[in-house]
């Protein structure tokens, strides 16, 4: 599937929010964490829009990921999908991108994921093995390629 990235501004906060909540509130009530409330709190704590993108399937707004450096690592955070555009491919191609960057700088990838995500395969099959669970959330990582 074709896809656009572009910059994501301070303005996109409310929007983004609205998109997480539609990507993620399945899983998170499957781990009896969602609320509302939380899911707002949870985004805007870690909002970073000089690192988020907006991912454009022509002029229609399909999700969004944060993609930026964080200690020893590049860190994937808040990579959603409206589910109108999931299932097609489009979390594939947005995933081969980002890593095709990170392995032409020379960097690990880092990413969180909630422990009954049906995320958890879609990321094993890009090479992000395990690294440390706390609570609901597993850390995964996948290092470096040349």
């Amino acid at each position: 599937m074709n896809f656009t990235f572009h910059p994501a501004a301070p303005d996109d906060l409310e929007t983004l929010v609205a998109l997480r909540i539609a990507a993620l509130r399945e899983s998170l009530e499957r781990v009896g964490r969602f609320t509302p409330e939380r899911a707002r709190a949870r985004f805007i704590e870690s909002f970073r829009p000089e690192h988020t993108r907006l991912i454009r399937v022509g002029s229609a707004l399909a999700g969004c990921v944060a993609f930026g450096p964080r200690e020893d690592a590049w860190e994937i955070e808040h990579f959603y999908l409206d589910p109108a555009f999931q299932g097609a491919g489009l979390g594939g191609a947005v995933m081969s991108a980002l890593l095709a960057e990170a392995d032409a700088a020379g960097h690990a990838v880092a990413l969180t994921v909630l422990e009954l995500s049906d995320a958890n395969r879609f990321y094993a099959r890009f090479g992000f093995s395990e690294t440390g669970r706390e609570g609901v959330d597993i850390f995964r990582r996948r290092p470096a390629r040349p």
